[in-house]
């Protein structure tokens, strides 16, 4: 199996894309660290090579406990998987600081943290990073404007770490993935209704007519982080049906 004995961390975990992939990592033999903040929705992991670890990763302290649990738990880190993400609604003109904040803390100060800590052992192991950013890292889009700048500065984070990490050995590569049928938006509040209006209104701006599933990202992430994407470094890979390709009419 591709990934038999190699461990990989997976954030974001209790829903959606985390969630997918950490299931999918495992169903390939890795023996995975499935990360996030509510224990109840961890708790639906309870696999035999699947550990959870319940943290705050906008605590420094907390994100450092958890790369020397993984460290001391599992023996080492060969795959991190950033999926950990929130979105807020909000303009240039109406977001608050703290929203803004929030969502960079998340978003992107977390892939950095958690990547500083992990590459120690990743370069030891050859490992790779797959962060999970969105078409909106790519593309402006109005109505989410501190979600977009987070998820360009994955982008760019990606680019930069995938250079200066290169000659170690260890790749870095992001996938931005358009509207997928997940918890984000509910997260941020949006009612049901409201969500399920989204969703429809999503197949007329996705050209292949329909949003994507978590487990259809969770494909392209075990693709970026197996030995068949060996030479894929820096790369930001668009799994969007197409939204990217369009512009507004």
């Amino acid at each position: 199996m591709e990934f038999d004995g190699k461990v990989a961390i997976v954030t974001g975990a209790t829903s959606g894309i985390g969630m997918a992939t950490a299931f999918r990592f495992a169903n390939e033999g890795a023996r995975v660290a499935a990360v996030g903040r509510r224990k109840d929705a961890l708790a639906k992991l309870d696999r035999p090579n699947i550990r959870t670890y319940p943290v705050d990763l906008t605590s420094e302290k907390e994100t450092e406990t958890l790369i020397q649990s993984v460290l001391r738990d599992l023996g080492g880190i060969d795959i991190l998987v950033n999926a950990a993400g929130i979105i807020a609604s909000g303009t240039i003109e109406n977001s608050t600081l703290a929203d803004y904040d929030l969502m960079m803390n998340i978003n992107v100060r977390s892939v950095f943290q958690l990547t500083q800590l992990a590459l120690p052992s990743m370069i030891e192991r050859k490992g790779n990073i797959v962060n999970v950013s969105s078409v909106t890292g790519l593309r402006a889009f109005p109505g989410v404007f501190a979600y977009c700048v987070s998820k360009a500065a994955v982008d760019q984070l990606t680019r930069c770490a995938a250079l200066e990490l290169a000659a170690k050995g260890v790749r870095v590569n992001a996938v931005n993935p358009g509207v997928v049928r997940t918890n984000l938006h509910r997260n941020s509040g949006m009612a049901e209704e409201t969500y399920a209006g989204f969703l429809e209104r999503s197949k007329t701006t996705h050209p292949l007519g329909r949003v994507g599933e978590p487990e259809e990202i969770a494909d392209l992430i075990l693709f970026l982080a197996s030995s068949k994407a060996g030479w894929i470094t820096g790369g930001t890979y668009s799994i969007d049906g197409g939204r990217a390709q369009t512009c507004a009419r």
